[in-house]
């Protein structure tokens, strides 16, 4: 199953407890973002103009090898949050809203955010 299919079927927690399927998609998404570096990685690319980040911006925030920075982002990638285009020697990230969107849907029961996520 699609991690976009999986947090687009889940209810709120509290409306009702997650499938044993739906907990393990959504928990390698929530662990993805559990690390500080990857969490700010994202903040950086949500918040960068013009909604994506060039990794030549990212590589100099951090005190850390540009391996290291690649292997988060590629966590990040391979979660769903973020995708890359590569332009030229370059790759440019965005993070991917309608994610965000539909994992906030999970957490917050009954909110505009959930009917919007879920009526994608």
């Amino acid at each position: 199953m699609d991690l976009s299919e999986a947090v687009a079927c889940c209810s709120p927690l509290v409306a009702e407890p997650l499938s044993a399927e739906h907990s393990v998609e959504l928990a390698r998404v929530f662990k993805a973002m559990g690390d500080p570096v990857r969490l700010r990685l994202l903040s950086l690319i949500a918040s960068h103009a013009g909604g994506e980040a060039c990794v030549c911006d990212l590589t100099d925030v951090f005190d850390l090898t540009g391996a290291t920075i690649s292997h988060h982002l590629k966590v990040l990638r391979e979660a769903g949050l973020i995708s890359g285009e590569r332009r030229g020697t370059w790759v440019y990230y965005r993070v991917r809203p309608d994610l965000l969107a539909r994992l906030s849907a999970v957490l917050v029961p009954g909110s505009a955010i959930r009917d919007a996520a879920v009526a994608r």
